[in-house]
């Protein structure tokens, strides 16, 4: 529950409790922690580089102006949270979760992402460029100018919830049995 303005935080080890807080006008550096726990804190103008964590939970949390750069998590649970003008770059995820997020303005770039669980998400004027993800989840997605044309994807669960995405014709032609079944298309 602290309320930190222009401050730098670097060397975070272990469980760090930050839940709840305030971080603004700061950057958080070369943190190699277990887990980060940003449940309901609210991070404006921040820079977080080179972070390596098995879970950086950050659940019903507020992200304005905010740069992830560098760095590898296992899971980042921003679940419930609202995300407007943030960026994720270079980063390696096991596991991303924005379900029932509302996420505005954000940017994927050169991010290799095992799962990206977005269910019951809202997202608007989202775009991946020069990223991977092994499965897309995308039930209930309502989307708004989701530039998917930068993400390479194995799969997505629910190619219904893609209604409001661009990509490019490769990659239509690449899911095109998905869709098709999705559509209640027998293919033999």
């Amino acid at each position: 529950r602290d309320d930190l303005v222009a401050a730098r935080i670097a060397g975070l080890a272990g469980d760090v409790d930050a839940s709840h807080g305030r971080l603004a006008e700061s950057e958080l550096v070369a943190a190699s922690v277990d887990r980060l726990d940003l449940g309901g804190a609210t991070l404006a103008d921040v820079r977080v580089a080179d972070v390596r964590a098995t879970e950086l939970r950050a659940r019903d949390g507020r992200w304005r102006n905010v740069l992830v750069a560098g760095g590898r998590v296992g899971t980042l649970d921003l679940s419930r949270a609202d995300l407007d003008g943030v960026e994720l770059r270079g980063l390696r995820i096991d596991y991303l979760s924005l379900a029932v997020a509302s996420v505005v303005d954000v940017r994927l770039v050169d991010c290799v992402i095992g799962v990206v669980d977005l269910p019951e998400a809202r997202v608007e004027r989202v775009a991946f460029d020069g990223c991977r993800a092994d499965e897309v989840d995308t039930r209930g997605l309502r989307a708004t100018d989701l530039d998917l044309r930068g993400l390479e994807a194995l799969s997505f669960t629910d190619p219904a919830g893609l209604r409001g995405a661009t990509m490019t014709e490769l990659q239509a032609e690449q899911h095109a049995a998905a869709f098709a079944v999705a559509l209640g298309i027998r293919l033999r």
